[in-house]
Order: structure tokens, then sequence, then C-alpha cells
């Protein structure tokens, strides 16, 4: 059964989505109503070394539905979402949330 992911950071880089996922997810635009993201620092060198990237975007609720995080939803398999729950580090959490678009779709955010 396939599942929607929205990402709004490095899942969306190909090198990500080839060394977590084996290929290259095809996407949509989208948006996250009601968040902003913030910079964090990543410590796990393996994310690090993956992403290229030693801080990724971080979301979090602002309370205020005129805010979103602008990204991109994925539909991938339930095997690829544990394998997403395994790239992501513990600083986040795996969440259900309605997209701008109206998709229900599987998001990370700040834990």
């Amino acid at each position: 059964m396939d599942v929607w992911l929205f990402s709004y950071g490095t899942l969306q880089q190909d090198e990500v989505q080839l060394a977590t996922f084996g290929r290259l997810l095809e996407g949509r635009v989208d948006a996250l109503p009601g968040y902003a993201t913030s910079l964090f620092e990543i410590m796990d060198a393996e994310v690090v070394t993956t992403s290229g990237k030693t801080h990724h975007f971080m979301a979090r609720p602002t309370g205020n539905a005129a805010d979103e995080v602008a990204g991109v939803v994925f539909r991938i398999t339930a095997a690829e979402l544990a394998a997403a729950d395994t790239y992501e580090v513990s600083a986040y959490k795996r969440i259900v949330v309605r997209l701008k678009s109206g998709l229900e779709a599987f998001v990370y955010v700040g834990a």
C-alpha cells in the first residue's frame, strides 16, 4: 500500500533518495500550512555524508494558519517509509498532516 510523504528538505535531493530508497522519487509541489522552519544541526555523520549538509530544516507548528512550509509530496511504499524513518535522526518525529492540497501525508517535524 502506497502512502504520501511530504518533504521540505533533504529528502528532495537525488543523492538522498538514491541512498535511502534506491530510486528517484516523483513528486509534486505542495505546502504544509501552520508550520515554519528553522535550521537544526545534524550530528549523525552518516546523514551528513548522505545529504552533504551539516544543518537541515526542521518544521515546527506556529499556531498561525497563514504560515506555511513549501515542499514536495511523494507517493512511496510502506517499506520506503520505514527507510525514511531510518534516515531521519531522533530529533524528528513522523506525524500525519493535511497538506494545502488537501492530501493527507506523513511528514517529519521537530520531536
